[in-house]
């Protein structure tokens, strides 16, 4: 069937933009199979179903739509007192000079513009792989994008327990910058790795992370996208996992003119456990916000739990959306899937737009979702400024309340506890 001549064009216009890179190493043919897949269904446009809440006009937009990089200068990088192995990428360009050696204890670490031009890599077998399968039944077309032209990225093998967590930190410096990066985690049987993301990669991005764990091994994953107001992001995280393993992830987004991030989890193993959080805080005072979250769990194996809980702090005109949808297949008993998404409105002009959905083939399940919006609690603030607190302050202390389910999904404190630190300061700033 021929394209509608609207998605058409626009799949033309983008792709004009864009190089493939090497085309002469092991990532070929999945490079060949997403651009084919690509051409053949085309970009999205305002109507698809899965676009319904969020406009795809600036990632479809064949020149990058500005965005100013934030000055950081007086504030250190967010996983800075974490003991971790950095690697730095400046609007997608890794940076040799601020990253730390590639060499971690458990852990083969190399990147994708290094390795791509070879014969073999252990990564061949997974490159566009989980992506690919992520696209059914529904189509991801940046994520396709992202497999045919990404320029760089990085590729871990976890074959014991990494001595570190591995930080992958994020600089923007140009306005125009429209990095893509696709990142591959793979854990072997009985391994572990904690991977942490910091910042935003450039004005306008797409990322991949493809993420397979073996049986028995454990991925747990953190990311804080930065606080530049006007970049737009689309991000996609694909997990596969074998019996008895773990995969954690969770993000914490503070503002940004269009955000959206993608999660699409699959179990292919008995008794697995798979937990995918967010927290989000808009203001749309001096920007446009738009943030969305889209996550599609499938459940094909025995006795396994998924957990989506993602929370939402909107003002001055934000719109926060979540679509989740937790598929239980034939044969899959047992299963324990639960899902929450709540959003806190602190003000009239700003919206919450929810699509929880659950599909189910199976008989012996616990399955769960609910979404809720609402105001503060004027009940709770009262109590707190009757006990002396300022009204800012009780504000603040309710929303962090709000956001403290999400937290917890953080396997680790000290990673928790960085990310709470820097939501207060964030409180801060912004003090009305």
């Amino acid at each position: 069937m021929a394209l509608p001549q609207v998605k058409q064009d626009a799949t033309d216009a983008r792709l004009s933009t864009l190089s493939l890179p090497v085309q002469d190493g092991w990532t070929r043919s999945a490079r060949a199979d997403a651009l084919s897949r690509l051409t053949a269904r085309g970009l999205p446009a305002a109507r698809d179903e899965y676009w319904r809440f969020t406009r795809p006009t600036d990632l479809n937009a064949t020149e990058v739509p500005g965005a100013a990089p934030m000055d950081e200068s007086d504030e250190a990088p967010i996983f800075d007192g974490i003991d971790a192995l950095t690697l730095v990428f400046r609007d997608g360009v890794f940076d040799a000079d601020a990253s730390d050696d590639l060499r971690l204890e458990g852990v083969e670490i190399s990147r994708l513009a290094s390795v791509q031009g070879a014969d073999i890599h252990w990564a061949k077998d997974l490159y566009g792989t989980l992506e690919a399968k992520g696209q059914d039944p529904v189509w991801r077309p940046f994520a396709a994008l992202n497999t045919a032209f990404a320029a760089d990225g990085v590729l871990i093998h976890a074959t014991g327990t990494g001595t570190r967590p591995i930080c992958i930190r994020y600089v923007h410096e140009k306005s125009d910058s429209d990095p893509i990066l696709h990142h591959v985690v793979k854990v072997d049987e009985g391994a572990a790795v904690t991977l942490l993301e910091a910042g935003a990669p450039g004005a306008r991005f797409n990322t991949v992370l493809e993420a397979d764990v073996a049986d028995t091994g454990t991925f747990h994953h953190v990311r804080a996208q930065g606080r530049n107001r006007e970049r737009r992001a689309n991000t996609h995280t694909f997990g596969r996992l074998g019996r008895e393993s773990v995969l954690k992830s969770f993000t914490l987004s503070l503002n940004g003119a269009l955000t959206r991030n993608e999660h699409i989890v699959e179990f292919t193993g008995d008794n697995a456990v798979a937990h995918v959080a967010g927290a989000a805080i808009g203001d749309g005072r001096i920007a446009p916000f738009h943030h969305d979250d889209t996550v599609f769990v499938t459940h094909d194996a025995v006795n396994c739990e998924s957990r989506q809980v993602f929370k939402k702090v909107l003002k001055n005109g934000a719109v926060g959306v979540f679509q989740g949808k937790i598929l239980v297949k034939p044969g899959a008993q047992k299963t324990d899937g639960y899902q929450i998404s709540q959003a806190l409105l602190l003000d009239d002009d700003s919206q919450f737009l929810a699509k929880p959905e659950l599909e189910i083939y199976a008989d012996d399940v616990a399955c769960s979702h609910g979404s809720t919006t609402g105001s503060i609690d004027e009940d709770m603030l009262f109590y707190l400024k009757a006990r002396g607190v300022p009204h800012r302050r009780a504000m603040d202390l309710l929303v962090l309340a709000f956001l403290a389910e999400s937290l917890h999904e953080i396997e680790s404190d000290d990673i928790a506890e960085s990310l709470r630190t820097r939501l207060e300061n964030w409180l801060d700033r912004h003090a009305d």
